[in-house]
């Protein structure tokens, strides 16, 4: 599995894609929080089982400061860790990433649409995140 992007996690921590964002970072919050299950090393007592983080640490640091590209990528390490170890995790985690690409996807989507009037010789701008347009104003003086 390929790791989860520290964008995608930075985004999605930071409310990308709207509704479909909050519930992708809300599936990964549940499924980081399950019981670690380390594969191969259950049932045999005398298993060496290497410290490794669950991922949940990283996740509430990310949720605290979605724009600190370091904390998504720890989770990020943390995740791809825990899916060499835990089989199930790395099928749910894979699952999840599917899901939450296309929420990031989502708010990338831009839908212009005019209606409710005459639009013969105003001007019209069609576009996603534009600031700083004034219509009908002189120009500013320097």
């Amino acid at each position: 599995m390929d790791p989860i992007s520290v964008t995608l996690l930075a985004a999605l921590a930071g409310g990308l894609g709207g509704e479909a964002g909050r519930q992708a970072w809300q599936g990964l919050t549940a499924l980081v929080r399950r019981p670690f299950q380390r594969g191969d090393t259950e049932g045999d007592p005398g298993a060496i089982v290497p410290a490794v983080s669950s991922g949940e640490p990283e996740l509430t640091a990310l949720a605290q400061a979605p724009n600190d590209t370091a904390r998504a990528h720890a989770l990020s390490t943390a995740l791809a860790v825990r899916a060499v170890l835990d089989a199930e995790f790395a099928r749910r985690l894979e699952e999840w990433s599917v899901h939450a690409r296309q929420a990031g996807e989502q708010d990338s989507v831009v839908h212009n649409e005019i209606s409710g009037g005459t639009y013969r010789n105003s001007p019209v701008i069609q576009g996603r995140d534009i600031s700083g347009v004034t219509f009908n104003t002189p120009p500013q003086q320097p």
